[in-house]
C-alpha cells in the first residue's frame, strides 16, 4: 500500500480532532480539592529521586518539591506552545488556506492555546508562582519562530513535545498523582498524539529531498535540546523554593543514575525516530549522550 498523502493524512487528523478534543476550562474540575498526601509528579519522576537528599527529606518536601517541578514543566510549556504557535502563523502566510494540511495546523494551533490555558489553570490552582522566563530568555524565545522553518520546525515540535509526552504515559496512571493532574496529563496526551504524528509525517515526507547541507545542519542542531532539557529539569528555581540549597540539588539530581535512566526512557522513542529518517548526527547524539539522554 502507498503511503497517504500529506493532504491525506491531515484530513484524517481533522476527522480525530472532531471525535475527541477538549475544552480544559469545562472538562477539568477546577473546583476538585487537593489531596495533602498526593503528589503532583509520581516520586520516582521528581529529579531528586533515589539521590541521598531524596532519602533524608519528609513526604511533606517530596510532595512541595513535586509541585514545584510541576510548576517549572508546565511554565515552560507555555512559553515552548507560544512558540510553536507562532511559528506556524508565520508558516500559514505562504500556504493554500483551502489545503487540509492548512486546517489542521489551525485546529492544532487552537489546541495549544487550550493548552497554555490549562497549564496557567493548573499552575494557579496548584498554589504556585509560574516560573518565568528571564528579559534575555524572552529576547530569545521572540527570536525563536523566525528560525523555526521547514523541517526545523517539525524537528522542534518533536523535541518540545515528544519527551514530555513519553514521560507522561508513564506518569498519568500512578496511583501517587493528585486526581486533577492525571485529568490534565490524559487530555494533553491524547491531543498531543495527532500533533506528534503530523509533525513525524512531514519529516518522513521531507528529509528524502532534503540537500545534504540542510539535512546536515538539522540532524546535528537538534543535540541543542538535550542541553536545554537538562536546564529545564533542574532548574535552581524549583530547588530554592522548597528552601534546598539549589547548586547541591542540581548537581545531585544530575549525577543520579535514575535521573539518567528516567531521561533516557523519556526520550528513547524520539531518537529512534530521528533515527529512522536520518536525522541524528553524530554531534547531536554526542550532546544527547553528554546531557544524559542516550544511554553513556
Amino acid at each position: 500500500m502507498t503511503a497517504p498523502t500529506r493532504e491525506e493524512f491531515a484530513e484524517r487528523l481533522l476527522k480525530g480532532s472532531v471525535k475527541k478534543s477538549y475544552a480544559p476550562v469545562v472538562d477539568i474540575d477546577w473546583d476538585a480539592p487537593l489531596d495533602p498526601d498526593k503528589f503532583f509528579l509520581p516520586p520516582k519522576c521528581v529529579s531528586l529521586y533515589g539521590t541521598p537528599l531524596w532519602d533524608s527529606m519528609t513526604r511533606e518536601q517530596r510532595i512541595e518539591l513535586s509541585r514545584q517541578e510541576l510548576v517549572n514543566t508546565l511554565s515552560a510549556g507555555i512559553w515552548f506552545e507560544n512558540i510553536l504557535n507562532q511559528a506556524l502563523l508565520r508558516k500559514m502566510m505562504h500556504q493554500d488556506p483551502t489545503a487540509s494540511a492548512t486546517h489542521y495546523e489551525l485546529t492544532e494551533l487552537g489546541d495549544e492555546t487550550r493548552h497554555m490555558v490549562m497549564f496557567g489553570k493548573a499552575i494557579e490552582r496548584v498554589g504556585a508562582k509560574p516560573v518565568r522566563p528571564r528579559y534575555y530568555q524572552r529576547f530569545v524565545i521572540n527570536l525563536l519562530p523566525f528560525t523555526f522553518q521547514g523541517p526545523i520546525l517539525w524537528v522542534a515540535a518533536l523535541l518540545g513535545e515528544e519527551i514530555f509526552d513519553s514521560l507522561q504515559r508513564q506518569m498519568m496512571d500512578d496511583d501517587d498523582l493528585q486526581p486533577i493532574i492525571q485529568r490534565l496529563m490524559r487530555i494533553h496526551v491524547t491531543e498531543e498524539a495527532r500533533h506528534i504524528q503530523f509533525a513525524r509525517d512531514g519529516l518522513r515526507k521531507r528529509t528524502p529531498t532534503m540537500r545534504r547541507l540542510p539535512k546536515f545542519f538539522v540532524a546535528n542542531i537538534n543535540g541543542v535540546g538535550g542541553y536545554f532539557f537538562r536546564f529545564l529539569f533542574t532548574n535552581k528555581v524549583q530547588y530554592r523554593r522548597v528552601g534546598l540549597d539549589a547548586r547541591k540539588a542540581r548537581r545531585l539530581a544530575r549525577s543520579s543514575a535514575h535521573r539518567h535512566e528516567t531521561h533516557v526512557t523519556g526520550f528513547a522513542p524520539l531518537a529512534a525516530f530521528l533515527e529512522e529518517v536520518g536525522l541524528m548526527g553524530p554531534i547531536a547524539r554526542r550532546m544527547w549522550r553528554r546531557s544524559g539522554f542516550l544511554p553513556r
